[in-house]
């Protein structure tokens, strides 16, 4: 018995589209084309890295060190990183992480200027 050709592409429309449907179920975004038509698009799955959470992380750590820095002055805040770096691993890391840098100076002074 011989196969129709027609019934060969139907069956390969219908396994691509239960395929996009698998896909679809995931997840999807709403976009439009150039023509104006909606289409689903697939969500994109997997883990992805927070990258705005480790910038604000990054953001917050600087201006806290900011804030130390202008509220106990450059001398306090150095010798409190230099008796923490004279402590264990750890806290010579702290001292590393907490010591001052260009970034967190600007910062200082942008705090100093709207507090004073």
């Amino acid at each position: 018995m011989a196969v129709d050709i027609n019934m060969k592409d139907f069956g390969k429309r219908v396994k691509r589209i239960n395929k996009r449907h698998r896909k679809l179920s995931n997840g999807y975004i709403p976009s439009v084309n150039h023509d104006g038509l909606i289409v689903a698009k697939v969500r994109r799955s997997g883990p992805r890295f927070p990258w705005k959470g480790l910038a604000l992380c990054f953001l917050a750590f600087f201006a806290f060190k900011g804030f130390l820095l202008s509220q106990l002055g450059q001398t306090t805040y150095d010798e409190r990183i230099g008796s923490l770096s004279s402590g264990t691993y750890i806290e010579k890391a702290g001292a590393y992480a907490m010591s001052a840098d260009p970034v967190t100076a600007w910062v200082a002074t942008q705090i100093r200027t709207v507090l004073r």
